[in-house]
């Protein structure tokens, strides 16, 4: 099958993204660029048969595994030794603490220095190295004859190492009880044979209980990777949205406000209208509340009278008007024998006050 072909099926492209997922997850490639890069997509499905998980050559990572396997039978080696060590010296130190009490026996005594002595020893040897030929002397010109001479005896050393094999292992029975209540504090009232039992197969539990955490460390690292890819297309996406709303709002917010505006308008001037309405009805309610048939129809008494005087004065005014056009036409001499008459008036006036006058001073 052709590389274009085989990248184009559903099936090559599933394949593909296991391969950029698992085996190269750096890549970040999506199924746009594998669809787009169809020779590059073949490379690395070419990669992926000599590829393992981590990313290293199927040689390489078989040496490796070689390589992990000898350093955890180095480990193991080295671990053991380790917890020799800090057990025997656990040890030293509970007989320093059970000293100051003074409840030891000779044997525990004996037993202890013997300890102490052999363990002093060997550590001043190995500090002194091998006994080859060396351009550097000896630390203090001592030599290993010189320590081993230091040695207790060969029988005192076995009678210890007997007792100290039975002290190792109550004291490792007793860490081991220690690790299983801690792993499991249900286990803290079981009886010590139960209790061995159960350590019998703790190390098979510790190591399903570390390969699920693996497994859930493997799983949450393709879920971070599927999480990323996710991220990104939902960012991609709600851009892609974002730009269709801006769109819209400027294609169709412009055509759909005047509308809108006139709809506003329409509604603003019937409630208007509606508001004229309401504050005429008030009116009339108030004045037909103030104003009852009796009032009205005094008022209208009233105003017949009224209308009646009215036309009265109007017809008076129009006969003065009349006579007023009549005198407007003598002109000026109207108005000379008006004044005339005025001044006459007042002289004859004046004439009268003065007589009044006279006749009150003859009195």
């Amino acid at each position: 099958m052709a590389s274009g072909d085989f990248c184009s099926s559903g099936e090559g492209m599933e394949i593909l993204q296991q391969v950029c997922s698992k085996q190269l997850p750096l890549c970040n490639l999506s199924e746009e660029d594998l669809l787009q890069n169809p020779h590059f997509s073949k490379l690395l499905l070419s990669l992926s048969q000599h590829m393992d998980e981590s990313g290293l050559s199927l040689t390489l990572a078989k040496e490796q595994a070689q390589a992990w396997k000898e350093v955890r039978l180095h480990k193991t080696t080295w671990l053991r030794s380790e917890i020799l060590q800090r057990v025997i010296q656990e040890l030293l130190v509970d007989y320093y603490v059970k000293s100051q009490d003074r409840n030891l026996t000779s044997e525990d005594k004996k037993f202890h220095e013997t300890l102490e002595q052999r363990l002093l020893v060997t550590e001043l040897t190995q500090l002194l190295g091998p006994s080859q030929e060396r351009e550097v002397p000896p630390l203090l010109g001592l030599e290993k004859v010189d320590l081993l001479e230091l040695m207790p005896p060969s029988e005192d050393f076995v009678w210890m190492r007997a007792r100290l094999l039975l002290e190792v292992e109550e004291q490792l029975k007793k860490k081991c009880f220690t690790l299983l209540c801690y792993h499991n504090p249900s286990s803290d009232s079981d009886s010590e044979t139960l209790k061995a039992a159960k350590v019998w197969n703790l190390a098979e539990v510790l190591v399903g209980e570390k390969q699920q955490c693996q497994d859930a460390r493997s799983q949450q690292k393709e879920q971070m990777v599927l999480l990323e890819k996710k991220s990104a297309t939902y960012s991609q996406v709600l851009l892609r949205c974002l730009a269709l709303l801006q769109r819209l709002l400027q294609e169709h917010r412009l055509k759909t406000q005047s509308e809108l505006d006139r709809i506003n308008a329409q509604y603003l001037e019937i409630k208007c209208s509606a508001m004229i309405l309401k504050l005429r009805m008030e009116e009339l309610k108030i004045l037909s509340d103030t104003y009852t048939d009796e009032k009205v129809e005094v008022h209208r008494l009233i105003r017949d009278r009224l209308e009646g005087a009215i036309h009265l004065q109007e017809q008076d005014m129009e006969k003065s008007r009349q006579v007023l056009n009549t005198y407007e036409v003598l002109g000026e001499e109207f108005d000379r024998l008006v004044k005339e008459y005025t001044q006459l008036k007042q002289a004859t006036e004046n004439k009268r006050w003065a007589l009044q006058e006279f006749s009150k001073a003859c009195r």
